[in-house]
């Protein structure tokens, strides 16, 4: 009973959501502060499904202009759960193929994410160099989970590179954030369901690193977030566990 009132409400909440952020973006399409606005109300919905998010280390980027957030990937819930890290006029890089889910969709291009074209070289680096003229000229900060794909509690998977070209040709620090592992936590037929933390680490200053070392940015990043993860896992709450399991990820 209880899985099926929170998923009409989820169901409601996201309508909402969607209306208002079809509206706003309408009014002024791809502004840099509608992902700031519209991740703050999908993160309202945390209590929803029973998960209390504590986000730490605001005071690391409070003074940053730009930068190239990067965090870890694990279920569908970071939808709700990461957005309440994002600072204003940032905007999140997805694949192209994200355009085409209804609604979510063309909201997330409409609210001014950037997708790019991941099987095809060429346009990569095409939108690669767009987004870094973006980050010059409008002084804008990147979202982007550079394992590419969700971790589905296979833990920290390989990194990709695009975040850190891009780090390296706008000069822009990379911020590393790190959430607990919490794939399989939620049961929507639970009242709570546990604690996620998340940290917002100190940024890496990407202009210490030549082109030729994107590779040891890479590693040093990944490090300092499997590091943190281990550490964050060790700190937080899990709920109890249920006779009858509902899980969802």
């Amino acid at each position: 009973m209880l899985k099926l009132l929170r998923i009409l409400l989820l169901g409601l909440a996201m309508v909402i959501v969607f209306l208002l952020g079809t509206l706003l973006c309408l009014a002024r399409p791809r502004h840099p502060n509608n992902v700031y606005l519209l991740g703050r109300l999908f993160h309202l919905a945390c209590p929803l499904v029973g998960l209390k998010v504590k986000i730490r280390g605001r005071e690391n980027v409070k003074e940053l202009d730009s930068g190239i957030f990067i965090a870890n990937h694990q279920t569908n819930w970071d939808i709700i759960t990461h957005p309440g890290v994002l600072s204003p006029r940032t905007v999140a890089i997805g694949k192209n193929s994200l355009f085409w889910i209804p609604l979510f969709g063309q909201l997330f291009w409409l609210s001014g994410n950037l997708l790019i074209n991941r099987e095809n070289r060429a346009k990569a680096a095409n939108t690669i160099g767009k987004v870094v003229e973006k980050i010059r000229s409008r002084k804008m900060s990147i979202w982007m989970f550079p394992e590419g794909t969700r971790s589905k509690g296979k833990g920290l998977l390989p990194f990709k590179t695009g975040a850190f070209h891009i780090a390296l040709q706008a000069q822009v620090p990379i911020v590393p954030v790190a959430c607990s592992s919490y794939f399989g936590q939620v049961d929507l037929n639970r009242w709570d369901n546990g604690e996620v933390l998340i940290d917002i680490m100190p940024p890496i200053d990407a202009s210490q690193y030549e082109p030729a070392q994107l590779r040891e940015l890479l590693k040093v990043s990944r490090k300092q977030i499997a590091d943190r993860i281990e550490h964050l896992d060790q700190e937080v709450r899990r709920p109890e566990p249920l006779t009858q399991s509902g899980a969802a990820s």
